[in-house]
């Protein structure tokens, strides 16, 4: 089969697209046969080497992919060969064919397309266990989503909406903005030319937001702090920013506020059940329309490195997709 494989660690300019070995399902995987595939950011940081998880070189980078069932493993009764199906795993969607954890396999509807639905299992299985498992977002509360026109920040903004949150999404440009207004967000705020934390107390009637999901982290993590609600949730899904930051903590103390982790890499793996029952839901919003993903560019699987360099540039918004003839 053909595949992006990391040889070197580096930019995207580091793939190769070559042929390699077909994979095979062992006992608890399946492989599908990739039709798409949905890049992330933790994709880029996997490439440069610098992800909290590291693989062995050379590798086939990437996360999420919708497919057909090639074969199943040993103890694997959820799925079939044939099924239109969904999968992640840390690395090796980049390719024609793909092994994930049965665990992380789960049948598309055949109302999703295949695009789309190589969108829903990172970006939508962390916002869903974000602001559902994590930050208990209840209804007509205040969602403040930073980063809110890239992946995990638009299905944020459509799941809040799902939720009957009030949701303010914070973004870097105009054009950003319009995508988050297009995504449903009741009010939007241009932190390139407005302050996030004024904005926010505006907004709220001095309060803050009482939920506040921060994937970009650095100095922008820091501003959440100090536009939290009394009782408010932070939650902290990643740092886009390339930045982690440290948190002077009077301020938790001063709001009485939680900073809250999400690893939705690890809760998948901890709490299987849960995260089907999460998907269960995510898929029937899908089917009704509740949420779409927001596709702004499709490349095929040998352009990975330009869809990889729009997604490190900023210049895609909501995700990119990878085709496979």
């Amino acid at each position: 089969m053909r595949a992006q494989v990391v040889h070197e660690l580096g930019g995207a300019e580091q793939l190769a697209f070559e042929e390699v070995d077909d994979p095979t399902a062992a006992s608890g995987e399946v492989l599908i046969g990739v039709e798409a595939i949905g890049l992330n950011f933790p994709d880029l940081l996997m490439i440069k080497g610098i992800y909290q998880y590291r693989p062995e070189l050379p590798f086939v980078p990437g996360a999420e992919a919708s497919g057909t069932v090639l074969e199943i493993g040993e103890g694997v009764d959820h799925v079939a060969v044939g099924d239109r199906v969904i999968g992640s795993n840390l690395t090796g969607a980049m390719a024609e064919q793909f092994v994930a954890p049965a665990t992380n396999v789960f049948r598309l509807p055949h109302a999703v397309s295949m695009q789309r639905g190589a969108c829903l299992a990172m970006a939508y299985g962390t916002s869903y266990h974000a602001l559902v498992d994590r930050a208990h977002l209840q209804a007509g509360e205040t969602l403040l989503i930073t980063g809110a026109s890239g992946g995990v920040g638009s299905a944020a903004i459509q799941i809040g909406k799902a939720l009957d949150a009030r949701v303010i999404a914070a973004v870097g440009s105009e054009e950003k903005v319009a995508v988050a207004r297009t995504l449903g967000a009741d009010e939007t705020i241009n932190y390139s030319t407005e302050s996030l934390k004024d904005r926010t107390k505006e907004l709220t009637g001095g309060e803050g937001a009482d939920v506040i999901y921060d994937a970009v982290g650095g100095d922008t993590f820091l501003e959440c702090l100090r536009c939290i609600n009394w009782k408010g949730r932070i939650l902290v899904v990643g740092f886009a920013s390339g930045d982690i930051p440290k948190a002077p903590m009077n301020l938790p103390l001063l709001k009485g506020c939680s900073i809250v982790g999400v690893f939705w890499g690890a809760f998948a793996g901890r709490e299987p059940e849960k995260n089907a029952a999460n998907f269960a839901q995510v898929f029937e919003w899908a089917v009704d329309g509740t949420i779409s993903p927001h596709i702004s560019a499709t490349y095929s699987l040998a352009d990975a490195p330009d869809a990889l360099t729009a997604l490190a540039t900023r210049t895609a918004t909501g995700k990119v997709v990878l085709t496979v003839p």
